[in-house]
């Protein structure tokens, strides 16, 4: 029995879809699972259980990804197809049960509209799926001795989005001071491979030997073992933070120029903080032309304070 599963070219939205996969992988473990997506978010998916096979479908002229998407799978029958992309494609594969996205409820988190769409509330934590080589992996890459580790991703898909490299800075070192709420704490950086000039000033603020930092050098399944093996993840809103949440390790969200109604953190562990500016204030003046920061009204006490808050409520820190 098959399962041909749909899903986003960004990472993101890849990571949050793998709520609606969960459940399937869960509830009906006979099913071979094909996941079809783009390059960037595939590697997620290499740990699947009862995967058969991962097809990458990097955007071609007139829409010819999905006409190789239909070539690849058409000779099989599906016993569920599920397209979360709301293309024609479900339609046109022999199969026999069904599950197209239409369309985005902006009422709701992404999280939620997936759930209802598979008839499960509330719906399962997005989860992604390890193998034992990338936890040893991870293992390797980090101190084993005791101490905190604080995961922090300073970088976004767009620079609207990004928190001030300094109050990244900032923030770290009073954390990891003696008297901060993890003290002494291994950092973890990460980022996208073009990401990483922009994550340097947190880089550089952090002594050779108690920093990790992963900007493509590494697999995305080692950088999400990394992540489970952290205390905290504080980071702006993006790919790598949804990565942090499916985790189910404490995660702050920073948000400012996008709606975290629809995209912040999902899960128990989770929490967010904004700016003072509400969603439509920013986007009153911003443009996505720009390459200046919208966060800049953002505190780092405001920041510090949501983590001791969140770090409490999980019984860490503090």
């Amino acid at each position: 029995m098959r399962l041909l599963f749909i899903t986003s070219n960004r990472l993101g939205d890849a990571v949050l879809s793998t709520s609606v996969l969960r459940h399937f992988v869960e509830t009906r473990p006979e099913l071979r699972i094909t996941v079809a997506c783009g390059p960037v978010a595939a590697p997620i998916f290499e740990a699947v259980p009862n995967l058969e096979r991962i097809i990458r479908m990097p955007k071609q002229k007139r829409g010819g990804h999905w006409w190789h998407l239909w070539k690849s799978v058409v000779p099989h029958w599906w016993d569920v197809i599920i397209d979360l992309r709301g293309s024609a494609t479900a339609y046109v594969l022999p199969g026999r049960k069904r599950i197209v996205l239409s369309g985005n409820d902006d009422s709701i988190h992404r999280v939620e509209q997936l759930g209802r769409l598979i008839g499960v509330t509330p719906p399962p934590q997005p989860k992604i799926w390890l193998d034992q080589k990338h936890i040893v992996e991870a293992r390797e890459l980090l101190p084993q001795d005791g101490r905190p580790i604080l995961a922090v991703g300073p970088t976004a898909n767009w620079p609207g989005k990004m928190w001030p490299a300094e109050r990244f800075v900032e923030l770290v070192a009073r954390l990891r001071a003696d008297d901060g709420l993890l003290p002494k704490a291994h950092v973890i950086v990460a980022g996208a491979p073009n990401e990483r000039d922009a994550a340097m000033p947190v880089i550089e603020s952090v002594t050779s030997g108690e920093i990790t930092t992963m900007f493509g050098e590494r697999t995305l399944l080692t950088v999400q073992a990394c992540l489970a093996a952290s205390d905290l993840y504080v980071g702006n809103d993006s790919g790598l933070m949804h990565m942090a949440a499916a985790a189910a390790i404490p995660t702050l969200g920073l948000f400012g120029p996008s709606k975290v109604e629809n995209y912040g953190p999902f899960g128990a562990k989770t929490a967010f903080v904004r700016t003072d500016r509400s969603y439509d204030e920013i986007w009153s003046t911003a443009d996505y032309r720009s390459s200046n920061s919208e966060m800049y009204d953002l505190s780092v006490g405001k920041v510090l304070f949501a983590i001791e808050g969140l770090l409490k409520r999980e019984g860490r820190g503090g």
